[in-house]
């Protein structure tokens, strides 16, 4: 029987874990990825009013969003050689700083193409704020289960800035103008820094030579590849598109090559042989393939079929977002208490996969209230699952490559939200909206999260063999 001293002791520990995990460095790093997730989906709803004040074309709208999404997948990889090689706070600190310059460099934009070129810049400053951040999480706790709870803290927070960015676009644009869409980030990111500066543990400096090569081919790999996906969904297949895909697929090969010749590569092949890493950043990609695909074409069908406006579409997709910050918790503690992020990642693909199937019966005629459920499953599972992966990703990686690791599911991750933004958007329609290919996509978004969970499946079944492997000898 426990003592009254051991229980004690026992809630004494259990309170310092708290503290530990509830800091001003996590504070800190939060805020940073806060930045950065609420600008994927702030600026949406100011595009009107930014249409009308620049008299941008439907094209520079587009740019406007896609070229944040463009530089951040094509730079995260560099961002988290970066963090590895010049230490992890020192990346953060320059992104928190380039991120606030570009964001008072897009308020005070007066053309379309200004405003794009200073959303490249914000897109790169993103990509070094990304990595370095979960380095830090890595470097900030060094206890597996406090961890795990720091990142659902993280991704948490990150819902929050995803779900409530169309609200606070609207509110902003509506008592304001839409320049305080990018205004918003300078106070973010001025209080970030100063937290970053007294607070926050830098991670182990990495003593590698930069792998210019790969960096370069793989830029090239991914920025052709995005540039085709989007162009495709306007010209179609034409000759422009079929040289994008040829030089994204030639540069794609040079890149593994360089990365399994290399003496010091970014991204080393060896990560992929731990079936967990591997499995932790297909899913990655998959969960943002259908919850973004997804996501892109409910927006369309709020809009185009039911005749909502921008913010109570908007406002229609909360249950989504609703869950976010909950669940987010909820899959650190439980990844925590199950030993590993496997069971989790199983559980939140099967949640999100039955809500996206649920989805499927959006048509003209259908009560928004039979929305509701299975909105709010497909964010919860999405939301229950990122963390978990994000985890399974840095935590099989070795400790100088954390920020390889971070880089790695967090590029497969933006690569897979363009993807299905342009797939799962192109079934739907450009022109008119098509009910047919509505559904068609809806169920696509929903077999991506079923395939990431026969990899879970897979990644839980590995690490329970290698459990009873490592048992077999003392027992």
């Amino acid at each position: 029987m426990p003592t009254d001293a051991t229980v004690q002791r026992s809630t004494e520990t259990a309170q310092r874990s708290r503290e530990r995990v509830l800091s001003p460095a996590l504070v800190a790093i939060c805020l940073g990825y806060f930045m950065v997730i609420l600008d994927t989906t702030i600026v949406t709803v100011a595009l009107p009013a930014l249409r009308q004040d620049l008299h941008a074309t439907l094209s520079s709208l587009q740019w406007v969003v896609d070229g944040y999404t463009l530089t951040f997948a094509a730079s995260l990889l560099t961002g988290g050689t970066l963090s590895d090689r010049l230490g992890a706070r020192r990346v953060f600190q320059l992104g928190l700083g380039l991120f606030v310059l570009t964001s008072a460099g897009c308020s005070i934009a007066q053309t379309s193409t200004a405003l794009i070129g200073v959303r490249l810049a914000q897109g790169v400053a993103a990509a070094l704020l990304v990595p370095a951040s979960l380095a830090l999480l890595r470097a900030n706790y060094a206890d597996t289960a406090s961890r795990a709870r720091a990142v659902g803290v993280w991704g948490g927070i990150a819902g929050i800035g995803a779900a409530g960015g169309p609200i606070l676009g609207g509110l902003l644009v509506s008592a304001l103008s839409w320049r305080w869409v990018f205004i918003v980030n300078v106070p973010i990111g001025l209080l970030a820094a100063a937290l970053t500066a007294r607070y926050v543990r830098s991670s182990p400096r990495q003593q590698r030579t930069l792998d210019v090569g790969g960096q370069l081919a793989g830029i090239l790999a991914l920025t052709t590849l995005t540039w085709a996906l989007i162009e495709v969904m306007h010209d179609g297949v034409g000759a422009t598109v079929i040289a994008a895909a040829t030089v994204s697929m030639v540069t794609a090969l040079a890149f593994v090559m360089f990365e399994l010749r290399g003496s010091s590569p970014m991204l080393p092949m060896s990560l992929f042989s731990h079936p967990v890493f591997s499995a932790g950043t297909a899913i990655g990609l998959l969960i943002n393939l259908g919850f973004y695909g997804q996501l892109f074409a409910m927006m369309l069908y709020l809009q185009h079929e039911l005749g909502y406006s921008p913010l109570v579409a908007g406002l229609a997709l909360l249950p989504e977002g609703g869950f976010v910050a909950i669940a987010s918790l909820l899959s650190g503690r439980f990844t925590a208490r199950a030993g590993g992020p496997a069971r989790t990642m199983f559980i939140g693909l099967i949640i999100g996969g039955l809500g996206l199937l649920g989805l499927t019966i959006a048509g003209p005629d259908t009560p928004y209230a039979m929305l509701v459920l299975p909105l709010a499953a497909a964010g919860f599972g999405m939301a229950f699952t990122m963390p978990a992966a994000t985890t399974a990703v840095v935590d099989n990686s070795p400790a100088g490559r954390a920020g390889a690791a971070s880089g790695a599911i967090n590029s497969a991750r933006q690569i897979g939200g363009v993807i299905g933004v342009a797939l799962l958007g192109g079934l739907v329609g450009e022109g008119s909206l098509s009910i047919s290919g509505l559904r068609f996509a809806l169920a696509a978004a929903s077999g991506a999260f079923f395939l990431g969970a026969v990899l879970a499946a897979f990644a839980g079944s590995w690490l329970r063999r290698k459990q009873r492997a490592r048992a077999e000898p003392a027992g």
